[in-house]
């Protein structure tokens, strides 16, 4: 079997919501004939024992590198995109009898288009500190707004983002002690009810719950002038205090995000940006859950979880890119197993 039909093969089945080598072969039998339109397939289908072998063997980082280099030929990214950074543990792939973790993918999303840039897996016993830096040479970010939550507010990243010809917008927390008291000495509770800048407020209804956001922003102040030394091309800091209420409770106690960014934001565009932010978790890591049904898949010899991650990448990019059809992801895998001239579509996009 040539390599490219076993690859070819595997996308077009998880993009029909095949989720094991069992139902990836299943699908080949079914659909020989309209494989054969694309590639060789002169030995038939192969078996899931092959499937299975092959796809452990398969180079991961070579596949997530023309991962990322389709990815650039596809996709232009716009002016301020935001491309949101975040990573997500598969569950399945933890096996206690080999001793072997569960792995973590970073992702790359574009908010903008709904699709995956690229992903890099963390290495053993380290974390996403040491993959954001090893993504983000895969990616075209010239021009984009780059946003990381706080494990990845490092100085060497907000570095490389720059480098890289783009902006950060990174989230603050307690693992930078002297950001964190600079914001607490800048922005007492006070002074942000009260704020006489650039202030921008959301409000959000669903099923019962209402969250108020309010975001604003400043230029660097005095007590983030040394800080600013530190931190490269640091333009912006801002907070954003959200309010959650459920019905006719009482609401929650407010909650309080900090941001550093080196654009020069508005409250207007942290708001979006902060919100765009989370389509990562909304849009990427609940369609891989739900739909893809990531989580529940036990795959995990050799690199078969991490090669099998991206495959499941790739058919999610493939799914979000046809927009013709006004259905769900889920619904979208159903339609493409039914109709041949429907999956064709999705190939073409």
């Amino acid at each position: 079997h040539q390599l490219s039909d076993i690859l070819f093969l595997t996308v077009c089945a998880v993009i029909c919501g095949a989720e094991g080598w069992d139902e990836i072969e299943d699908f080949g039998h079914a659909k020989l004939d309209f494989l054969r339109q694309y590639g060789d397939f002169e030995a038939g289908v192969p078996s899931h024992d092959t499937l299975a072998r092959v796809m452990a063997l398969v180079n991961a980082d070579q596949l997530q590198t023309a991962f990322a280099e389709w990815m650039k030929a596809c996709h232009d990214v716009t002016d301020g995109a935001v491309v949101a950074i975040d990573g997500k543990t598969l569950r399945g792939s933890y096996c206690r009898g080999k001793g072997k973790g569960a792995i973590h993918m970073v992702s790359a999303f574009s908010a903008a288009n709904g699709v995956v840039l690229g992903q890099v897996k963390t290495a053993e016993k380290s974390n996403e500190i040491t993959a954001i830096p090893e993504l983000l040479k895969l990616l075209n970010l010239q021009g984009c707004l780059v946003t990381i939550d706080a494990m990845g507010c490092q100085k060497k990243i907000a570095t490389q983002v720059l480098q890289q010809g783009a902006d950060y917008l990174l989230s603050v927390k307690e693992n930078q002690p002297a950001l964190a008291d600079a914001f607490e000495a800048a922005f007492p509770m006070a002074k942000v009810v009260n704020f006489e800048g650039d202030a921008y407020v959301t409000d959000e209804k669903n099923r019962g719950r209402q969250e108020t956001r309010y975001h604003i922003v400043s230029d660097v102040t005095e007590e983030f002038q040394e800080l600013s030394y530190e931190w490269p091309g640091l333009k912006t800091v801002g907070v954003v205090m959200s309010f959650r209420q459920e019905g006719d409770e009482a609401p929650e106690t407010p909650m309080i995000r900090y941001y550093i960014s080196s654009a020069e934001l508005s409250a207007n565009k942290l708001a979006e940006a902060a919100r765009q932010h989370w389509f990562v978790e909304n849009k990427l890591h609940w369609s891989l859950d739900v739909a893809l049904r990531e989580d529940a898949c036990k795959i995990h010899r050799g690199q078969a979880a991490e090669n099998l991650a991206r495959v499941r990448h790739i058919a999610l990019n493939y799914l979000k890119g046809e927009t013709r059809f006004k259905g769900g992801i889920r619904r979208k895998q159903k339609k493409a197993a039914l109709d041949e001239t429907y999956l064709a579509d999705i190939l073409a996009v």
